[in-house]
């Protein structure tokens, strides 16, 4: 066996532990799983968020402007949509709030509410409007007649015609009369939908009519209209016990309706009338995500402006009171974005981001330990090179001929570049490359010293053969 036969094992070794080595596919899908993790994060946060809100009946106002505003979100690329949820009416939409089948439901504040119910936005203040018929003209007679009822104190022994289905309008029908003083048992109501208004302005038993709904109010106007033109010019019934109702009552607010809101020619009411206005919201639970919410209101009030040049209605929407004592709490996000305080980006999504840190830094750890347990063989094969390298320096001064030599340095080089692969492959370490450094410098110098050797040997023969 020649000198150079361990250097020769140690280059199978080194043949069979590249072979070992890792692929670099495995080094790819680890790239590519932190990118993922990345992304996915990304996409968490920033992911659009669906809420769905209940509205109705069908064809209303509100359901319209609903609609509105969730394909107004969508086309903006908003970071909130909305899902509409038809409903029969606010009675419904309550109770699939209360369900938890809704995230947001539109009613208005009079309306019983699960507990925990929240405002979000004002879509309307809807006002009570109350008036009564004078009558035709007696006839042969050109003077208008004088109506029978002319204050809320004359609608004892009468019926009163209140249109709407909802039983919301008649509990605060009752309510006006109560603070009035006047006996609600002394005054008859019939109910009547929007669709009846001209069956109830025909019907002579009817001396009294109600709406309750916005200033701008078609129905409203309509049932007026229909009033003048059936029942003679209607006389407007002011609630002068507003304010004090209002106080008692914190779901009604004190509310004055303008001269001239319903028609400017003849002008009705032909002077301001004192009422009550009760709004219409929208509500949510109080553990609905703030994220969600302040997503919502933000996105709300963006697109209001332009969405009531093509909808007038969405003009009315007015943001919610965030006082303390209101009877209908605003959500703790719509209240921070009026009140001006917001959580800013890294309060909200510190976590995520503490979060994705400490993802990342298990992932490099281990990742690093992954990569240093797979590359034990290439380790374990420097340190044979390391050892067999120190080794043949003492099988240098033993070699007897130059090719031998050579072949040997041919050898020493072949490891040279597998231990430079195995460093550029994060293998081995700078200390590891150093140390290999300073053996192969003692093999270069005992090669040097050997092969100056072997020349003087071989330059000396030929005198000892002349002698």
């Amino acid at each position: 066996m020649s000198p150079s036969d361990g250097l020769n094992d140690a280059i199978d070794l080194s043949v069979r532990g590249r072979k070992r080595k890792s692929s670099p596919f495995l080094l790819l899908a680890l790239g590519l799983l932190a990118f993922a993790t990345l992304a996915g994060t990304a996409l968490f946060i920033l992911r659009p968020t669906t809420l769905r809100i209940a509205v109705g009946p069908s064809g209303s106002d509100d359901q319209k402007l609903v609609q509105a505003l969730a394909q107004s979100f969508a086309l903006d690329g908003s970071p909130v949509r909305l899902s509409l949820i038809t409903t029969a009416g606010p009675v419904d939409s309550i109770s699939l709030l209360k369900d938890g089948k809704t995230d947001l439901a539109v009613a208005r504040d009079d309306e019983e509410m699960p507990d925990g119910t929240t405002s979000v936005a004002i879509l309307r203040k809807n006002v009570v409007v109350l008036w009564s018929a004078s009558g035709p003209p007696r006839q042969g007679s050109k003077r208008e007649a004088k109506p029978k009822i002319k204050t809320i104190d004359d609608l004892a022994g009468h019926r009163v015609g209140v249109v709407g289905r909802t039983e919301v309008n008649v509990t605060l029908f009752r309510v006006i009369l109560t603070e009035s003083g006047v006996n609600p048992e002394k005054v008859a109501i019939s109910q009547f939908g929007v669709d009846q208004i001209a069956e109830m302005v025909r019907d002579p038993s009817i001396d009294a009519f109600m709406t309750v709904g916005p200033l701008d109010s078609k129905i409203t106007a309509d049932a007026i209209v229909a009033t003048a033109r059936t029942r003679g010019e209607p006389a407007f019934l002011p609630i002068d016990v507003s304010e004090a109702i209002a106080k008692k009552h914190p779901l009604y607010e004190s509310e004055e309706i303008p001269a001239s809101s319903f028609s400017t020619s003849p002008a009705r009411p032909d002077d301001k009338v004192e009422t009550i206005a009760v709004n219409h919201l929208i509500v949510a639970p109080h553990s609905l995500s703030e994220n969600a919410v302040g997503a919502f209101i933000h996105q709300l009030f963006e697109v209001r402006p332009s969405l009531a040049r093509e909808l007038p209605i969405a003009a009315r929407i007015e943001k919610p009171d965030t006082d303390k004592d209101a009877a209908l709490p605003a959500h703790p996000a719509a209240a921070a974005f009026i009140d001006g305080n917001e959580r800013s980006f890294m309060d909200k999504y510190s976590d995520y981001i503490w979060g994705a840190v400490l993802l990342f830094s298990v992932l490099g750890s281990g990742s690093a330990a992954l990569r240093h347990y797979i590359k034990r063989d290439e380790r374990r094969l420097n340190t044979l090179h390391r050892e067999k390298l120190l080794a043949a320096i003492s099988l240098v001064r033993k070699i007897d001929s130059l090719e031998e030599l050579d072949t040997l340095q041919s050898e020493a080089d072949a490891i040279l570049r597998e231990t430079l692969e195995c460093f550029d492959d994060g293998a081995i370490e700078v200390g590891d490359l150093a140390a290999y450094g300073l053996v192969l410098e003692q093999f270069h110098h005992a090669v040097v010293d050997r092969r100056t050797a072997l020349n003087a040997i071989a330059a000396d023969l030929p005198r000892m053969r002349a002698r």
